[in-house]
């Protein structure tokens, strides 16, 4: 009797399941063909009752797109103020999923479910704001058109000549808690365009041209229709298999054809292709291997690869089942996939053989009296294989033949090595004991070799043991009656034996089989994540495939040109079939109908976005007609798709980037250029123009001439800071000597007197300080820097600290002052190149000195860090590692 109890696994993962989803908010989708079905006014009449139940709603973004009696449901319910986000010197209004966050309303609208963010949004899509604001509990109403569903974007495109470029995973789609479609007629929504109740003006005109024609809006109408149907066909599968509920419930059309290896398979397919027509219903080709169907004839096998074949050219989606029974396996996928209707052959034995065994339409109809089934005649005078079950060999060894022919050797000598050893026990052991010798070697030759040697086994066994142990010996003749009970015995067990032994082998054959196919997809899954550039996309691709479908392969990739073109050392390849089949995201070549003189099959590499390239291989024929194989290679396919579009997308966001740090640095220089370093020039073109047009007194000419001085060093050290931090970024030169860091403070302090004139100056360093191994030259710059910034940003007579001191074995030297301190925000933004801690300043500087400083300090392996001062004011930190002192000679 069959075990329907639920399985503690499963039941376990659905408590787990139920848990998460009652954790997280509920996502109601209002679903529709296109704009103007009325989708944002349900939502907010739904929203409207809600807040009548007493549930808090807010309106977190809604698009009205001025209809009157759209916008009058908004009176009474909250609204959130947008976010602004600047964007290329635009201000955006987007929604405000921090503030919608905070206020943690039980439910909020959020229209356009597939908006597309302003760029220095949290999320590049709405779709994704949802998801947080559901991970945070809260409930959401969202509204979206078929068209931005991702896999159905370009069947949309195709049919309206328009490219939707937003668009949301179906994953996201389908998990949402309830969908409701909102569906008006065609000549209803052309009437709502023409009044005006869809767009405005001008805009209403060209809709009216292009988009909203009356074909365009039944194809969308229909998609509509049918996703949503799919989908609640899945939830209620779903619902089966939480609830193992084995019936079938024919909630919608779907028929299974059991197709066979006979010259009637054809004839089948096409009536159930038919039917299924007539029906609007989908269909499946389903052909099952048995342990029985394992050596049939190549014709047969080569016969049933066409059926399926020209299953898939009428539509049908096709299947290869393994199992040990042809009907259990046959009605356990039905279940699985809802199937109403089931369509065989017509068996063609009859009389006694039916009455022996009852053909597939009769076991059918006998298991699953749920299931209407339909019988299809035979072409007069052809007599029709097993339907369902005659897929020759698909899990079978390669060389069954031989393998067969071994088999039956191994069943002779197996039989003759027991009795050899027999011979030498049966006086010892009593004749039952012998028996079971004989019952290992069956079990053994079943195993290894399958269930014909293993029948062969059986009968040999009872021979010999007949002959050589049973009185009188060396004689078939039985003298004791008895024995031939035990004969009977013997033989019945050795056969169910060998008949479940060979099931077994048979079973994990196909279990091998599967878990080669799933290892295979796992490892390139595995190898392409962690592959950075397209190059190892390429290699990883080629080893794959060529591996697992022992295939020549070669990958083209397209250039600046949109020309595929394959790498140097590939296979060849045509070219000509290769572009096609990039151009029209379709398969070609051998085994399909488009090319198929080709030598080689050609596929697309299918990502989200558009085709990434083709692969091409050059395999058996063989090789690639099981549909599990071909599908095996589609996903595979795909994977390789995805990884290229995955790759070609960091490059885009990494050129991005280098191209926005290129225009900021282009931007600080021309800013440091025109600003700081025109201005000393101006200033030094007066002061001359004065010396040279006015006679002026030794005094007044002695301070133009102290000014120009000024303005000269300040020039040359602006100068010196630009060539110093090109040299720096070329790589830091050390010229590293022991020495004390006192001397490099004092010969600092006197090279900053300029700057430091006006302040007052103090250092405090503490008594005994090691000597350490440092670039006295380079420290020296990094304290000058320091010792400038600090003057420039404090008030005149202020203070300026520089102190030394050893704190956890490095020594720390700080320059403080007493200034206004750091402005706001991160502190490590100050060291960066042309780095001002205000962005728009009277102070001079091109903002390099830090940026030096930082560098150099680096280079010696230490830290610079800046920190505001209580009071008031900052401190700029750098350590230096102290190294153990050399040894002096003693004299």
């Amino acid at each position: 009797m069959t075990d329907h109890r639920p399985d503690p696994d499963q039941l376990l993962a659905e408590l787990r399941r139920e848990e998460h989803q009652a954790a997280r908010g509920r996502l109601k989708v209002f679903f529709g063909a296109c704009a103007g079905v009325g989708k944002t006014f349900a939502m907010l009449e739904a929203a409207q009752a809600r807040a009548r139940e007493g549930v808090t709603v807010l309106l977190g973004v809604v698009e009205t797109h001025g209809r009157a009696e759209t916008a009058a449901l908004l009176e009474g319910l909250p609204r959130l103020p947008p976010t602004q986000v600047e964007y290329r010197g635009h201000v955006l209004a987007e929604f405000d999923l921090d503030a919608a966050l905070a206020r943690a309303p039980q439910l909020i609208v959020v229209d356009e479910y597939a908006h597309t963010n302003a760029p220095g949004s949290r999320h590049a899509k709405r779709w994704q704001d949802v998801e947080e604001l559901l991970a945070a509990g809260i409930d959401v109403y969202t509204s979206l058109n078929v068209q931005h569903l991702e896999s159905l974007n370009d069947v949309v495109g195709r049919i309206t000549g328009i490219v939707v470029r937003e668009t949301v995973p179906d994953r996201v789609f389908d998990a949402a808690a309830e969908v409701t479609l909102i569906d008006l007629p065609p000549d209803e929504l052309l009437a709502r365009l023409a009044d005006g109740k869809v767009y405005l003006g001008e805009q209403a005109a060209r809709a009216a041209r292009h988009f909203f024609r009356k074909g365009n809006l039944l194809a969308l109408r229909e998609l509509a229709l049918r996703r949503v149907a799919d989908r609640v066909d899945a939830q209620m599968r779903a619902y089966r298999a939480d609830q193992s509920i084995q019936p079938v419930w024919h909630a919608r059309e779907r028929l299974l054809a059991c197709v066979g290896a006979g010259p009637g398979a054809d004839r089948l397919l096409r009536s159930t292709a038919r039917l299924a027509a007539s029906l609007h219903a989908d269909w499946l080709a389903v052909h099952v291997e048995t342990p029985r169907t394992q050596r049939q004839p190549d014709a047969q096998r080569q016969r049933t690869l066409k059926s399926l074949a020209l299953a898939q050219e009428l539509g049908a989606e096709t299947c290869v089942l393994a199992g040990a029974d042809a009907v259990a396996t046959l009605l356990a996928y039905a279940q699985s996939r809802d199937v109403s209707r089931l369509v065989v052959g017509r068996s063609p034995q009859g009389g006694w053989r039916r009455w022996l065994r009852p053909g597939l339409a009769e076991r059918l109809a006998q298991a699953a009296p749920d299931i209407d089934l339909y019988v299809v005649a035979q072409p007069a005078g052809e007599p029709a294989a097993p339907q369902g079950e005659a897929l020759a060999g698909f899990y079978a060894d390669t060389g069954a033949p031989q393998r067969a022919s071994r088999g039956y050797l191994a069943a002779l000598l197996g039989c003759a090595a027991v009795t050899a050893i027999a011979a030498l026990l049966h006086l010892v052991f009593d004749p039952a004991n012998v028996i079971m010798l004989y019952l290992l070697a069956v079990i053994g030759v079943a195993l290894r070799y399958g269930r014909g040697p293993g029948a062969a086994a059986s009968l040999l066994a009872v021979l010999a043991f007949d002959f050589f142990f049973v009185p009188p010996r060396l004689s078939l003749s039985v003298s004791d009656t008895q024995y031939l009970l035990t004969f009977c015995v013997m033989l019945a067990v050795a056969l169910v034996v060998g008949q479940l032994t060979a099931r077994l082998r048979f079973e994990a054959t196909v279990a091998t089989q599967r878990e080669r196919r799933t290892r295979a997809l796992f490892d390139l899954s595995r190898e392409l994540a962690g592959a950075l550039t397209a190059e190892q996309i390429v290699e990883i691709a080629t080893r794959h495939l060529g591996a697992v479908f022992g295939a020549r392969v070669a990958l083209l990739l397209p250039d600046g040109a949109d020309r595929v073109r394959a790498a140097a050392d590939a296979m060849p390849v045509d070219a000509a079939v290769a572009q096609w089949v990039y151009e029209h995201a379709e398969a070609a070549g051998r085994g399909t109908r488009t090319l198929p003189g080709a030598d080689a099959l050609y596929l697309p590499l299918r990502a989200p976005m558009r085709p990434r390239g083709v692969v091409a291989l050059a395999a058996e024929a063989h090789a690639l007609a099981l549909p599990e194989q071909r599908r095996l290679l589609d996903t595979c396919a795909s994977q390789i798709g995805l990884a290229l579009e995955r790759v070609h997308y960091v490059d885009v966001a990494r050129d991005a980037i280098v191209a926005m740090e290129g225009e900021r640095l282009r931007n600080s220089v021309l800013s440091s250029v025109s600003h700081d370093l025109r201005t000393p020039l101006t200033s030094l073109t007066g002061l001359a123009s004065l010396l040279a047009e006015r006679e002026l007194d030794p005094a007044q000419a002695r301070e133009l001439a102290a000014s120009m001085r000024d303005e000269t060093r300040r020039l040359s050290q602006q100068v010196t800071n630009l060539l110093d931090m090109a040299r720096l970024e070329a790589g830091v030169q050390l010229n590293p000597a022991w020495q004390p860091i006192d001397e490099v403070v004092g010969t600092a302090l006197r090279g900053a007197a300029p700057w430091l004139g006006a302040h007052r100056v103090r250092t405090v360093l503490a008594p005994d300080l090691p000597i350490l191994r440092f670039d006295g030259v380079l420290i020296e710059r990094v304290l000058l820097n320091l010792l400038e910034n600090a003057a420039k940003y404090s008030p005149a007579g202020g203070e300026i600290v520089v102190s030394a001191r050893v704190v956890d074995g490095a020594l720390v030297v700080s320059v403080s002052d007493d200034g206004p301190g750091l402005p706001p925000g991160p502190t490590a933004r100050l060291f960066d190149k042309f780095g001002r801690g205000e962005v728009e300043s009277a102070t001079p500087g091109v903002g390099l000195g830090l940026a030096i400083g930082k560098a150099i300090v680096a280079a010696h392996g230490g830290i610079i860090d800046a920190a505001n001062r209580a009071p008031h004011g900052a401190v700029f930190t750098f350590t230096l590692p102290i190294e153990p002192a050399p040894s002096l000679p003693h004299e």
